[in-house]
């Protein structure tokens, strides 16, 4: 049995997980940053030894870390949210655990939990993206986990698809990131709401148009509000020129989707498909096979699944 671990800004989840990729045991605590790094790596040993009482060993842990890391030294590069950037996190389990321990992107633990139990499970070449407030991604070649030469491969919310277009955090412009995430879809919302003041949208949201989000965009959508259609349209297309771009450069098997977003699958999932079609460079031959574009299976439990796999990718 293996144990994953997701580390959260807010809570840490974690699992005691077999080898097909199955949840066996639970459990969870706040992150405690307020506490600072040492509180938090002790909060990850205190879920691991809630796991392990009355068990066997574990084969080994994983952590996902929302951040980069090297997962040769166990080491956390840098993590935004979390105070642990030059925190060696494996280092700290192994003084207790005699197992492997590895530590990953967050994103790319939810790639490889897809690839082993979900919506991408058996496929060979997947690239997988989460749709939250920001645009996550993972890659995974010829079955293994793609993290490049320094670990910090798969940042796909960052390529630019705008030239010049809204600001993003990363200090680039026009960033994927800034249109495909939820952030995005709802910055768009208020462009087109500002003309529009009989969009069901005001109603929604109390006619304040900072408490539109994302449910509430698709909740407008589902009844024909034509603000609603317009910035779902707009979205599509956005997320459509991500995905395309990807796909001309790797041509995948599957292309995963998850995230917040994803729960709009009903919305997006044919517009997607023929946005992508359309714009795909093999749309101009009969080449087959072609990537397909799928849901997301697994929810919060991927990175949790994936993280427990990261010593097999």
């Amino acid at each position: 049995m293996y144990i994953g671990i997701d580390l959260g800004g807010t809570n840490i989840a974690a699992a005691l997980v077999d080898k097909n990729g199955v949840i066996l045991k639970r459990a969870g605590v706040p992150t405690g940053t307020d506490g600072g790094a040492k509180n938090v790596t002790d909060r990850i040993q205190s879920v691991c030894e809630t796991l392990t009482e009355n068990e066997a060993s574990p084969i080994s842990i994983g952590v996902g870390v929302p951040g980069t890391v090297n997962d040769e030294t166990g080491e956390v590069i840098f993590t935004p949210n979390l105070p642990l950037s030059g925190v060696n996190i494996a280092g700290e389990l192994k003084k207790k655990y005699e197992c492997p321990v590895h530590i990953g992107n967050d994103a790319n633990c939810a790639a490889l939990g897809e690839t082993v139990a979900g919506g991408a499970k058996g496929a060979r070449d997947v690239v997988f993206i989460t749709l939250g407030t920001g645009v996550g991604g993972g890659i995974i070649l010829n079955r293994r986990l793609h993290t490049g030469v320094n670990g910090a491969a798969g940042e796909l919310g960052h390529m630019v698809i705008i030239a010049g277009g809204r600001a993003c955090g990363c200090g680039r412009k026009g960033c994927w990131e800034r249109y495909a995430s939820a952030s995005g879809l709802i910055e768009t919302a208020n462009e087109f709401m500002k003309t529009h003041s009989d969009s069901k949208l005001w109603e929604l949201c109390g006619g304040e148009s900072e408490k539109v989000n994302g449910r509430t965009v698709f909740d407008a959508y589902r009844t024909g509000d034509r603000v609603a259609k317009l910035t779902v349209e707009q979205y599509v297309e956005h997320l459509a020129t991500g995905i395309v771009d990807i796909i001309n450069i790797l041509e995948p098997e599957l292309f995963c989707v998850g995230g917040g977003i994803s729960n709009a699958w009903d919305c997006l999932s044919e517009p997607l498909k023929a946005a992508v079609d359309a714009e795909k460079y093999t749309r101009f031959s009969l080449q087959s096979p072609q990537t397909s574009i799928v849901k997301a299976a697994l929810g919060n439990d991927a990175g949790i699944i994936g993280a427990a796999f990261l010593g097999n990718r």
